[in-house]
């Protein structure tokens, strides 16, 4: 299985990034993770022609190539970061790799709730016709406290929100193999 990460925010330093290589990392024998980095990216212009940044026609591509997409979404201001806001639009505009694709959104936070709120919100904007992303319903990943549940090594400590993470991605590997089999059937 070959999955593509996206780090949700530009920033130096994340916990969403620290969330994506410990997925990485764990679930490496049932998947191939690769995390992308939103930095050094334009902000979308309707009147830009995406088709000169060839890092963007990049990220297009590995989203296609994918069998699905994690994205680790932090939390600013009860909404999510405006660079994946920025790559989001660009992927919807003139061209589409979201379409059908599986994604699973996780997040990482200082708070208690993690980040429900930003979640809240990738999944009104995937559901959007120009992305049309099947986001797998009802499943969550809302880490929170991260500065208490990582160690040193970037290690999830906290037994409890690795059964959670295991039973997530364990459902989101499902997810992709029906939504493989449906389209084989088709």
């Amino acid at each position: 299985m070959k999955l593509f990460a996206i780090v949700g925010t530009n920033a130096d330093f994340s916990y969403n990034r620290l969330l994506l290589k410990y997925i990485q990392k764990k679930f490496s024998n049932q998947a191939e993770i690769e995390i992308c980095e939103l930095v050094d990216l334009p902000a979308f212009c309707e009147d830009d022609d995406l088709n000169k940044y060839p890092r963007l026609l990049e990220i297009k591509q590995k989203i296609q190539d994918a069998d699905g997409i994690i994205i680790s979404a932090p939390e600013y201001d009860h909404a999510i970061p405006a660079a994946l806001k920025s790559l989001l639009e660009w992927m919807s505009y003139s061209v589409h790799p979201f379409k059908a694709k599986p994604v699973l959104i996780v997040g990482a936070s200082y708070g208690i709730q993690g980040s429900s709120r930003a979640q809240l919100q990738l999944r009104q904007i995937l559901a959007a016709p120009e992305l049309d992303a099947y986001v797998l319903p009802g499943n969550e990943f809302l880490l929170g406290n991260v500065a208490k549940v990582f160690d040193q090594d970037g290690n999830l400590v906290d037994q409890a929100e690795n059964q959670n993470l295991q039973n997530c991605f364990s459902d989101f590997m499902d997810y992709i193999k029906l939504h493989h089999e449906k389209i084989v059937k088709k």
